[in-house]
């Protein structure tokens, strides 16, 4: 098995939104917000070589939509998903399979291509599409929190494509589909995200997804403004952090554009980033 970090391009969100009801005074200090409160975020995909599988966890947002929606995420920097599988060696038509952790417009919009007639269609012909049957249902039918971020041009096309798969169960649940990962479930951010836990190379990596999106959430009560029952989210992350020290996982941050990968240590304060590393310069080098 082989890791590749995908680095799928970068946006920008609202600090607030993103620390709840944390003051900026303290969450300032990791995230540092732009004039207009905005807080500088990934959009960071996994890619796994495993045999004869190529499976991306997580697409990023993709570019079909217009100006008029990509306005408000102030995008910047120059990565993209093409020219990130690209340099790992790949094309999108070797993907084999696509891992949805949820269907948040962040984390599934680069699965669906539009054409210049306007036909929406998979970006990844040759794939299975992995999403979770109690998440489907929640995105198809959205309560008014989430609404704006279950596109349905992003889903949709999914079903249609006759490629999507859907994985029932609280887990373990993955016995028989193959995939090279276990899951933790979370339902505080929605319903029934999936983050892979992965063992590569004599270590465990964590992938955090939403449930710790970048450092400045490591701390349990900094909860995204996001989330749909915040307070089950506080009782996740513990459990999922402690999990983490306690089998001495790495966590790879999907939205964190200056920490890829990070170790934890406990401290008088709770537990807290101990050191951050380039993913490739730790396991390669």
């Amino acid at each position: 098995m082989k890791l590749y970090p995908i680095e799928a391009g970068n946006f920008k969100l609202d600090g607030g939104a993103m620390f709840g009801v944390v003051p900026k005074a303290l969450w300032e200090r990791t995230n540092p917000a732009d004039e207009k409160n905005r807080v500088e975020m990934a959009t960071r995909s996994l890619l796994i070589e495993d045999e004869e599988r190529l499976i991306l966890i997580d697409t990023g947002m993709g570019n079909k939509q217009g100006d008029s929606f990509f306005v408000h995420y102030g995008l910047w920097g120059e990565h993209s998903l093409d020219h990130s599988l690209a340099k790992a060696g790949f094309h999108r038509d070797d993907i084999t399979d696509v891992f949805f952790t949820h269907l948040h417009f962040d984390h599934c919009g680069g699965a669906i291509q539009r054409s210049k007639s306007g036909v929406l269609s998979p970006a990844f012909k040759n794939a299975t599409f992995w999403v979770h049957e109690s998440h489907w249902k929640w995105a198809t039918n959205p309560n008014l929190r989430e609404k704006a971020s279950f596109l349905p041009e992003n889903i949709m096309p999914l079903q249609e494509s006759g490629q999507l798969n859907l994985i029932k169960g609280k887990g373990p649940f993955l016995e028989n589909t193959g995939l090279p990962f276990s899951v933790f479930l979370a339902d505080g951010h929605t319903e029934k995200q999936m983050l892979p836990l992965i063992e590569y190379k004599g270590e465990k990596v964590f992938y955090a997804a939403d449930l710790i999106p970048t450092v400045g959430h490591i701390p349990i009560p900094y909860i995204m403004g996001y989330d749909t029952r915040p307070l089950l989210s506080l009782d996740e992350k513990t459990l999922f952090l402690e999990k983490a020290l306690l089998e001495n996982a790495f966590l790879l941050l999907e939205h964190d554009p200056h920490h890829e990968l990070i170790s934890l240590q406990k401290t008088d304060k709770g537990i807290r980033l101990k050191e951050h590393f380039n993913f490739d310069y730790y396991f390669n080098s």
